[in-house]
């Protein structure tokens, strides 16, 4: 056997060999700064629970804007890590051209972008939209959520950054066989369903939602007790009626044995309807008689109404131009629009929240983690309850030397080991498995119950995320959505959502003026340089061997 064919042959054999590695293992070293292709563990061992093929349609393929092509490629990049870690994951990138109206009937709505090309804007349309079907269940999954970024390139980074915790997300949603229940408490003049439609339709699809009335605690208290533990979270959202002392036992206790809570509470009465039908209202104090409870917990909603110069906008009619009655909007201060903790994950990167006739809140000096999730401008005013609201007053100048009482505490997440406020008090019924301190446990309370209340439009619940009148969005659908996910969240799949991607991005404008200076370094100058060698190695060529 010759020499060059033993060579030929360990060469063949080697690149079969190398070929079949390849083929088998992948491997990838993340080099990056912010450790964007690195699955975090929590991701890992959601995915690994995958046992049938998860199928992926990514519906990021066709002509579009060339920086929305990076979350296209960014896309593909964490889907091959993710099949990597499951091979039973398979994904496709699909034109959705063809099958818009489909796509829309689903509740995939495309987004509309602005792109600049050669110093011109032009409207371009897309699907970022992912749709995944496990077995039977399928889920859509958003890869250009709303958020409060200012320009389409922090809204790209926004995108990029969330892709790990949305699709892990939907991963565990779709392969969850057990899901969490939550009690939506009634009984004590809490928001009707038709007000809370938008917010828990949305909860709906990820966890068992159960109306819970505290009516029974007045025939078998210990029982309703037992009945509530039952519930992973219980939802109080605005209550208008006055609380016994057997229901806040009821609660306490709950929360004792380890229930999560999120209480949305109104300390003021605000009549809206005089308000718009008589042109002024009374705002006065609510007897909820929650404040001994929530004092034990950490915290005291106190009765002054904030005003806030950052304020969202309320719509008005303002006369009829023939048969049609013309309506404007203005900037209404009783209705702050606040922006979110940007370091915590339940509020990082959501819309402003709009509150309505809110107080504040303070904590207090307990033995408990106190977070603030939504806290008021600086330029914000207190007024003491009882107080007239006048409507006229919507189109009077601020003025600006009165908001000058700083930033307000609005929502706090409370996270520890709370204290029974019945420890030494006398309790109004005697319960057996009474305890008098609770094991590590969450809690979310927010100084406003209409933060939840959706508008109706024409009969029919609108969604709480839009303004019915000026379209403007809001976050307090995410807001809420997002604070439910932490308080039930075991597995720190909710800390994905702090997760940040920086990109590099152009200056269009300034690439728009220096691109004749561009094309000339990219194209001219290297084809001068090459004529420049050419003729210098003929000259030199020839003189050397002439």
């Amino acid at each position: 056997m010759s020499k060059n064919f033993k060579t030929s042959l360990f060469v063949l054999v080697g690149l079969i060999f190398l070929n079949f590695v390849s083929g088998t293992f992948f491997t990838r070293i993340d080099l990056t700064k912010d450790q964007r292709y690195t699955l975090s563990e929590v991701s890992k061992k959601i995915v690994n629970n995958l046992e049938t093929s998860l199928i992926v349609n990514v519906y990021l393929e066709g002509d579009f804007p060339s920086e929305f092509k990076r979350l296209q490629i960014e896309t593909r990049q964490f889907l091959e890590e993710l099949q990597a870690e499951n091979s039973n994951i398979r994904f496709r990138f699909i034109n959705p051209d063809d099958i818009r109206e489909e796509l829309v009937k689903n509740g995939m709505m495309p987004s509309q972008l602005t792109v600049e090309e050669n110093g011109k804007l032009s409207e371009a349309l897309i699907f970022p939209w992912a749709a995944l079907f496990y077995g039977e269940k399928a889920i859509t999954v958003p890869l250009l959520p709303e958020t409060m970024a200012k320009s389409q390139e922090s809204q790209l980074e926004n995108a990029i950054s969330s892709l790990e915790h949305s699709f892990v997300n939907a991963i565990e949603l779709i392969t969850q066989n057990k899901t969490k229940k939550i009690a939506v408490l009634s009984g004590n003049g809490e928001l009707e369903d038709i007000r809370l439609f938008s917010f828990l339709s949305a909860l709906g699809k990820k966890y068992s939602l159960a109306k819970f009335t505290l009516d029974s605690v007045e025939k078998n208290p210990s029982k309703t007790i037992d009945q509530l533990k039952q519930y992973d979270l219980s939802i109080i959202a605005k209550p208008t009626q006055k609380f016994s002392h057997e229901e806040k036992l009821v609660l306490d206790q709950y929360i004792m044995n380890g229930g999560k809570s999120l209480w949305m509470i109104d300390n003021l009465y605000s009549d809206t309807d005089s308000l718009y039908n008589e042109g002024r209202m009374l705002a006065y104090r609510r007897e909820l008689d929650l404040t001994d409870l929530l004092f034990s917990y950490g915290v005291r909603i106190n009765n002054k109404l904030v005003q806030d110069l950052y304020a969202s906008k309320l719509t008005l009619a303002s006369g009829n131009l023939g048969n049609q009655a013309q309506f404007e909007s203005y900037d209404w201060f009783y209705h702050p629009l606040v922006q979110g903790n940007p370091n915590h994950p339940i509020t990082k990167n959501i819309l402003p929240v709009r509150f309505r006739f809110t107080t504040q809140i303070d904590t207090l000096k307990k033995d408990i983690k106190k977070t603030p999730l939504l806290v008021s401008s600086v330029l914000s005013k207190l007024t003491g309850a009882p107080t007239i609201v006048e409507l006229e007053s919507i189109a009077k100048e601020p003025i600006q030397q009165e908001y000058t009482a700083g930033s307000q505490l609005l929502a706090v997440l409370l996270e520890g080991k709370f204290n029974s406020a019945y420890e030494n008090r006398t309790r109004p019924f005697n319960y057996s498995d009474y305890k008098k301190i609770s094991s590590e446990n969450k809690m979310v309370v927010i100084a406003d119950g209409d933060i939840a209340k959706n508008q109706i439009l024409k009969g029919q619940p609108y969604d709480l995320g839009i303004d019915k009148w000026t379209q403007q969005r809001f976050g307090n659908k995410d807001f809420l959505l997002n604070t439910v996910d932490y308080l039930l969240d075991d597995s720190g799949l909710i800390s994905l959502r702090s997760k940040t991607v920086q990109l590099n991005s152009l200056d269009k404008q300034k690439a728009f003026k220096e691109r004749s200076f561009w094309q000339f370094f990219n194209i001219v100058l290297p084809l001068a340089l090459l004529l420049i060698f050419g003729f210098a190695f003929n000259y030199l060529r020839k003189k050397k061997y002439s």
